[in-house]
C-alpha cells in the first residue's frame, strides 16, 4: 500500500514472502506505516479509525503471477479510495490473511475478523473455501465477504444470512458457454476431467447439463502425483478431445502425462488454468491454438477504459490476468458500501452493497477520478451506480450478479493468453 497521490509503480514478481503468518504480519505493518501521513492529516489514529478490509489471499510459499497480480490490484483499488479521500474521510487499509485450504481460510478468516477487527472480508479466491469461510465465519459473525473468483453454483444456494457476495458470474453462466465452444470446435464427444470439489463439480455438471455430444466425465482430486487412471477412463469411448476443469497445480500433471503417453492432442479448457504459468510449464508448442473459457469483462465502456489505463500504468503486465476487474471492484465496492452506509458495522455495509451497485443514482466508473467522485456523492447524501471495471454490479437476493460476460480466450504461437470474445449473460 502506498501513501495516497503516490505514484510507484506496482512491480510484477517482486519477492514472495515465505512464512504464512510472518507474511500477514509483515505486510499489515507495512501498510499500517504507509498510511502514518494520511492519519496525521486526519487527527489521532483512534479519531481516524480506518475502515478494515481483510483480504483472503491464496499466497503460499511460491505464489503464481495470477496470484501476485491479484494482490497488487487489490492494494490498487485501496489506493484510489484513499486518493479519493478514503472512506467517510478516513483510509481504507488492508489486512493480509493467506488461505491454503478450507480449514486454513476459515482459521485465517477467523483470525481477520477477530483479532485484526477487520470490518469486511475480500475472497476467498476458491468456492471450497468461500463455502466454508461463509458457514462457520461469514453468517455467525455478520461480516460482508465479497469474492472475485468463486463461482460454483453452490454458493448460490448457501445459507449467508446475505453476506456473501460474488463479482463474477456463477458457473451457471460459463458451462453453456464452454459447450458451445467445444461444439463449435467441431468435437462432438469429450473426455472430461474435473477437479472434485465445489468449484469442479459445479462447472461440470454446468457443462454437460448444456452438452448435447457424448462425454465421458472423470472427479480427480488435488495433489495425486498421477492421473493416468483418469486420463484412461475419461478415454474409454474416444473422444475427440478433452475438456479440462482443473486448477494448474493438477492440470499441470494430467496434461504432461496426456501429452507424453498419446492419449489427447485436442484440448479445452475452463478457468482454472487461464494462467501464463501454466502455458509455460506445459509447454507452449503443445498448447498454441487451444481454447478455453473463463469469467470475462465488458469493453470499450468508460469504466473498462478508465480501468485499463490505470491498471496499465500501474503494472501493463497484469492488466489482461484473469479476475483483476472483479477483484479491483470487490474493494471498491466494499469501500463505497461502507461510505454509502457510514458505518463499519457488518450488516450496514452488506445493507449498502446492491444500493451502490444499481440504479438508481449517478453512474460513476472505476478509476482514481470516477471513484472520487463516487465518494464525493455518498458523502453529500447523494445516490451513485458504481459500474465496474468487470462490468455492471447488480446483485440479485443471492448476491450473484444478475448479468455479465463470460469470456472466450485463445493461447496464441507466443504463448500469450488472447481473449478472442466476450458473451454476454444473460444472452
Amino acid at each position: 500500500m502506498r501513501v495516497p497521490r503516490g505514484r510507484a509503480r506496482i512491480r510484477l514478481g517482486a519477492p514472495a514472502l515465505r512464512a504464512r503468518r510472518p507474511r500477514a504480519l509483515r505486510l499489515g505493518a507495512a501498510l499500517v506505516v504507509t498510511l502514518a501521513g494520511v492519519l496525521a492529516a486526519c487527527g489521532s489514529s483512534e479519531e481516524a479509525a480506518p475502515l478494515r478490509i481483510g483480504l483472503l489471499l491464496s499466497l503460499g510459499d511460491e505464489p503464481s503471477t495470477v496470484d501476485i497480480a491479484q494482490q497488487q490490484i487489490v492494494y490498487l483499488a485501496a489506493e484510489h479510495v484513499n486518493e479519493g479521500g478514503g472512506v467517510f474521510g478516513r483510509p481504507v487499509e488492508l489486512v493480509v490473511g493467506d488461505t491454503f485450504s478450507p480449514a486454513g481460510a476459515v482459521e485465517e478468516a477467523r483470525r481477520l475478523v477477530e483479532d485484526e477487527g477487520v470490518h469486511a472480508l475480500f475472497g476467498p479466491g476458491f468456492s471450497a473455501d468461500a463455502l466454508t469461510v461463509i458457514a462457520e465465519v461469514a453468517a455467525p459473525l455478520g461480516i460482508p465477504v465479497v469474492s472475485s473468483s468463486a463461482t460454483s453454483p453452490l454458493l448460490t444456494a448457501a445459507a449467508d444470512g446475505d453476506f456473501f457476495f460474488r463479482t463474477v458470474l456463477s458457473d451457471i453462466a460459463q458451462g453453456p458457454v464452454l459447450a458451445r465452444l467445444t461444439s463449435d470446435l467441431g468435437y462432438s464427444s469429450v473426455g472430461v476431467i474435473y477437479r472434485d470439489d465445489a468449484w469442479g463439480r459445479g462447472l461440470s455438471e454446468a457443462f454437460l447439463d448444456a452438452w448435447d455430444g457424448d462425454a465421458t466425465a472423470v472427479a480427480v482430486d488435488a495433489g495425486e502425483s498421477s492421473y493416468l487412471v483418469a486420463l484412461e477412463e475419461s478415454m474409454q469411448d474416444e473422444p475427440d478431445a478433452l475438456v479440462l476443469l482443473t486448477f494448474p497445480p493438477e492440470g499441470r500433471v494430467i496434461m504432461g502425462e496426456a501429452l507424453d503417453a498419446g492419449l489427447f492432442e485436442r484440448f479445452v479448457f475452463g478457468g482454472g488454468v487461464k494462467d501464463p504459468d501454466f502455458v509455460t510449464e506445459v509447454g507452449i508448442e503443445q498448447l498454441a491454438g487451444t481454447y478455453g473459457v473463463a469469467s470475462g469483462h465488458q469493453r470499450g465502456t468508460a469504466s473498462a477504459i478508465a480501468w485499463q489505463e490505470t491498471a496499465a500504468a500501474a503494472n501493463g503486465e497484469v492488466a489482461d490476468l484473469i479476475y483483476l476487474r472483479e477483484s479491483y471492484d470487490a474493494v471498491i465496492a466494499i469501500a463505497l458500501a461502507a461510505q454509502a452506509a457510514d458505518s463499519t458495522h457488518g450488516a450496514a455495509i452488506r445493507d449498502q452493497l446492491r444500493a451502490v451497485t444499481d440504479a438508481p443514482g449517478e453512474t460513476v466508473i472505476a478509476g482514481p477520478a470516477g471513484i472520487a467522485r463516487a465518494l464525493a456523492v455518498l458523502a453529500g447524501g447523494g445516490e451513485i451506480d458504481y459500474d465496474g471495471a468487470s462490468g455492471p454490479l447488480g446483485w440479485d437476493g443471492n448476491g450473484d450478479l444478475r448479468r455479465g460476460t463470460v469470456g472466450i480466450w485463445r493461447i496464441a504461437a507466443d504463448g500469450a493468453i488472447e481473449d478472442v470474445e466476450m458473451v454476454p449473460y444473460p444472452n
